[in-house]
């Protein structure tokens, strides 16, 4: 087996066994609808019923896994196609059939159930999520409203793989011609390399052939995207919520403070985001500057390359700062075929990590020798070794935790090893290049996603007030945030009105923001644990383990981060001029 490519067989070593598991998960489904109307007649059901439940949902991970990764491996496979379908089709059965779960039993005797908890040991382990269906009593439908939402539930994703489908299979962006003269396809998966090159007129290519594409479909792509917003504000209705985003941030175990506090805290200091980019221009030398020169490194001086078993080094050596147990369970997923490395045809384009329990989490990357893609290795690893601690200890139930707290995980790690490139690097011009790489990953992951936040929060209020929104309508919202985040000294390209269509997580709701608020909580984390060493590591990985057992502002709390509080966000913004001023000390000496 090549050592770049994922393991699929310590999910399943036969499809025979694939098939097999899902037929034991309709099985156990059966039996747990066997417990409909009478879950909490006595504590003895209420067990055994969440016993199937915890059974179920464990060989679920590993099934939907299996198709979701057959998929994403080649996404015009008709094989992998047929078998995501099925996973997607067991999933909606999974929601059905489980539905009535969380209605019994927030509309029991609530006297009962704490009764059942304190008497009965057994339903200790399943404490935690009983009392969290509890206190969201007042957002739960009737048994027959909750069932119609969950036979819904593929027709509701509908927009979402829509969009999926057709800009990561469907669309070809057209050939430009690279810094060798060569003619090459432009795709997704190549797109940053060529807006880093040191050609302007190869990064205006990519840039013109992007965004033409997606102009050609941006009337489509609105009416998938403002669906999936009525869908979700509809459904947030339904249950209660006052607004879509208040759905969303109680999911997060977070608050509307914590959306409302990072926001502000960037407004009220957008000026360091212009002084950055004044800076960029400054270095690159250039009259006018451009959105497709927002990529490139001026501090660069030879090729942005790296192999991956260098990459795998470097971030071994990095975070060793977290101890000889994090380190070897990293090596284990290097050596084990947990990464799926490189490019191929169709191949679902980014990178993400998944954990699944009973197994060990699978990341799917698209190396192309970059050496951000070093930081992106750091990046996913983190998300995995949270997964990794979190489903040691924790069972499947509680394991899974919000992305408010692993975008934390996964941030750190690179913080992490953004400080140990710079503290080893002799080389002045080199030294400054991975302050530029540090500073611009705080400018893309901060500043950027904030923007993204502010977006989705205009286009949902004005959705949910009634308001109909055209392409243009949509258009000009996003240029007008460009205007704003990015200043005057550069030229806001009109074609960068479109960028918001090419942005995936859009389609689940309110994701964005946790970038910004994960990055001030990694910024913090990864501090204290560069100044305090052993302890605050003991801190963050006890943390890492606790999954979503506790809430997430009160997990961060563990390790002395307050979201809610915008000093957080404004010593965010502290750290970012602090680099910016040792970038600047390095460019004048």
């Amino acid at each position: 087996m090549n050592k770049y490519n994922w393991n699929l067989q310590d999910l399943f070593k036969t499809i025979e066994e694939f098939y097999e598991e899902k037929q034991n998960i309709i099985n156990i489904l059966i039996e747990i609808e066997g417990y409909k109307g009478k879950l909490c007649d006595t504590s003895e059901n209420l067990y055994n019923c969440y016993r199937l439940y915890e059974q179920a949902l464990e060989k679920y991970e590993k099934v939907y896994s299996y198709g979701m990764f057959c998929y994403h491996l080649n996404m015009s496979n008709q094989d992998g196609i047929k078998l995501f379908k099925e996973v997607e089709e067991l999933g909606t059965s999974f929601g059905v059939a489980t539905s009535f779960i969380t209605p019994e039993i927030t509309y029991s005797d609530e006297k009962k159930i704490e009764d059942y908890l304190k008497k009965d040991n057994r339903l200790q382990k399943y404490s935690r999520d009983i009392k969290n269906i509890l206190e969201k009593k007042k957002y739960v439908l009737s048994k027959e409203e909750e069932n119609m939402l969950a036979n819904l539930s593929d027709i509701i994703s509908a927009p979402e793989n829509t969009f999926d489908m057709l800009t990561n299979v469907e669309f070809k962006f057209g050939i430009l011609v690279d810094d060798n003269g060569q003619e090459v396809e432009l795709t997704d998966s190549n797109y940053t390399i060529y807006l880093k090159s040191k050609n302007q007129e190869v990064r205006k290519q990519a840039f013109n052939l992007m965004y033409k594409k997606y102009s050609e479909f941006v009337n489509t792509i609105t009416e998938l995207y403002i669906s999936n917003v009525k869908a979700k504000s509809k459904i947030a209705k339904l249950r209660n919520y006052n607004s879509s985003i208040e759905q969303a941030v109680i999911d997060d175990d977070a608050s509307i403070k914590v959306y409302e506090s990072l926001i502000e805290a960037v407004n009220e200091n957008i000026f360091s985001n212009h002084e950055f980019l004044k800076l960029k221009k400054k270095m690159l030398k250039l009259t006018d500057m451009h959105f497709y020169d927002l990529y490139v490194n001026p501090c660069e001086y030879n090729k942005d390359e790296i192999s991956f078993d260098d990459a795998k080094n470097e971030v071994l050596k990095a975070l060793q700062v977290l101890g000889t147990e994090y380190v070897n369970k990293l090596r284990e997923a290097f050596d084990n075929n947990w990464i799926d490395v490189y490019p191929s045809d169709n191949k679902r384009s980014g990178a993400y990590s998944m954990g699944v329990y009973g197994v060990h989490p699978y990341v799917l990357t698209n190396f192309v020798n970059s050496k951000r893609d070093v930081s992106t290795i750091a990046h996913e690893l983190g998300h995995s070794m949270h997964s990794y601690y979190s489903n040691a200890n924790q069972s499947v139930i509680d394991a899974n935790y919000t992305i408010m707290v692993a975008e934390v995980a996964s941030t750190v790690n690179e913080i992490l090893l953004s400080d140990y490139q710079i503290k080893n690097e002799k080389d002045d011009r080199k030294k400054a290049e991975l302050l530029y790489e540090l500073l611009e990953m705080i400018r893309a992951t901060f500043f950027r996603q904030a923007m993204f936040a502010e977006f989705e929060k205009m286009v949902h209020e004005k959705v949910e007030s009634g308001i109909m929104l055209s392409s243009d309508d949509l258009n000009n919202l996003y240029y007008d945030l460009n205007k704003k985040y990015f200043g005057n000294d550069i030229i806001i390209d009109e074609q960068i009105k479109y960028e918001w269509a090419r942005i995936p997580h859009f389609y689940s709701d309110f994701y964005v923001y946790k970038y910004a608020t994960g990055v001030s909580a990694a910024i913090c984390i990864a501090t204290k644990i560069l100044e305090e060493g052993e302890e605050a590591t003991k801190k963050y990985i006890e943390m890492l383990k606790q999954g979503c057992s506790k809430k997430s502002i009160d997990l961060l709390k563990m390790v002395d981060v307050d979201l809610e509080n915008k000093q957080t966000y404004i010593n965010t913004i502290k750290f970012y001029n602090d680099k910016m001023k040792e970038l600047e000390k390095l460019l004048d000496t």
